[in-house]
């Protein structure tokens, strides 16, 4: 037999406070006429006779009444499927969430598989011209053959607008002329630039990494850039992280029944994805650059806003300091590497912890 609790206080005369295992309840009234709220929303009222044994109990709740009218059955439903959808939408939004929360992990460890085309500057410097200097070109030859095969039709000859249409032809040959024009121009920029990148000449290097903006989707992370070099064979860059502004610092994964969880990233985790991510530009660097010109070493200095040790303040620090050859690079397999053990493969400074980070280092000679 289970054992049962009950406790009644008396507030006022004919009210009672009641508490048992499960609710609480207010009781009014006396012996003959009671009436009972519960906790859970349960009414009972009773009535009966003093010594007759005769009594009457009626049980009622809060829950929705059943209605009787089309109407108001329909908002019920339609309710209980707003409800339905809300709970879906919110699920579905957790799940976004939780899969943009992954695509940024994913990113920040694969930016070094992304990698300009080559430019080969020795096939634009023996390109042909457009055309032949002094010829027509293609596309005023083009416009031309338009013209000269016209022929008005009746209507148009009665209602005069062939003279208009012969107009617009005369001025589309011009338009072709220039548009030619242009790609002769054109040709022979990139021609005349060609042979300054072949003979090595420093101000073309820093031109052409200027207008072709080889990392700018970089730049979109926050991340900055300065070039210097005093020879046509390497390339020195300083490149700055800011790491903060790229790596999550919180944990998003779905719960069993499908709700968003946000957990505080681990230090560990934090800086394994920050290390990824100051490794992997740094490959993406060297692959650009050594894809735009004919370089034979890129070094690069990764710079991280740190808390110093000796001021307690945030500073500019440099993290990596790395010589990359290209001979070296080119023979890497980028889909399969992990990018931060791929930095053994070349001299370079670099103190990393895994639950401390990076530890300041000093720039790599020459």
């Amino acid at each position: 037999m289970g054992l049962r609790f009950r406790k009644s206080f008396k507030i006022a005369p004919g009210v009672r406070f009641n508490v048992n295992k499960n609710s609480t309840s207010i009781s009014f009234g006396g012996k003959g006429l009671r009436y009972t709220i519960n906790s859970r929303g349960k009414r009972t009222a009773s009535a009966g006779i003093p010594g007759t044994g005769l009594s009457y109990v009626s049980t009622s709740s809060s829950k929705r009444k059943n209605y009787k009218t089309q109407a108001y059955q329909s908002q019920q439903s339609l309710q209980a499927r707003q409800r339905q959808l809300q709970k879906e939408q919110e699920k579905e939004l957790a799940r976004l969430e939780v899969e943009l929360f992954e695509n940024q992990c994913e990113i920040v460890k694969s930016i070094h598989q992304e990698s300009d085309e080559d430019v080969d500057w020795q096939h634009i410097l023996t390109s042909p011209p457009p055309y032949p200097p002094g010829e027509i070109g293609p596309k005023e030859k083009v416009a031309s053959l338009v013209y000269n095969q016209y022929k008005p039709t009746f209507f148009q000859r009665l209602f005069k607008k062939d003279k208009k249409i012969l107009a617009q032809l005369e001025l589309e040959i011009v338009q072709a002329q220039m548009k030619d024009k242009a790609d002769y121009r054109e040709w022979e920029e990139l021609v005349q630039l060609s042979e300054r990148v072949m003979a090595g000449d420093i101000d073309t290097y820093f031109q052409v990494i200027e207008e072709m903006d080889p990392l700018g989707d970089l730049s979109e992370f926050g991340s900055g850039f300065e070039f210097s070099t005093d020879s046509p064979e390497y390339m020195e860059v300083e490149f700055d992280v800011h790491s903060q502004h790229v790596i999550p610092t919180e944990e998003k994964s779905l719960t069993k029944t499908g709700k968003l969880s946000i957990k505080q990233m681990t230090k560990t985790r934090y800086f394994e994805l920050q290390q990824d991510y100051v490794c992997s530009c740094t490959l993406r660097i060297a692959r650009d650059l050594f894809a735009l010109l004919p370089l034979e070493m890129v070094m690069i200095h990764a710079y991280d806003e740190q808390i110093s040790t000796q001021t307690g303040h945030e500073e500019r620090q440099l993290i990596l300091s790395i010589k990359i050859d290209r001979a070296t690079l080119l023979s890497l397999n980028f889909d399969r590497i992990d990018c931060s053990d791929s930095m053994n493969n070349f001299p370079h400074h670099m103190d990393y912890r895994k639950t401390k980070g990076f530890n300041p280092v000093e720039k790599i000679e020459k």
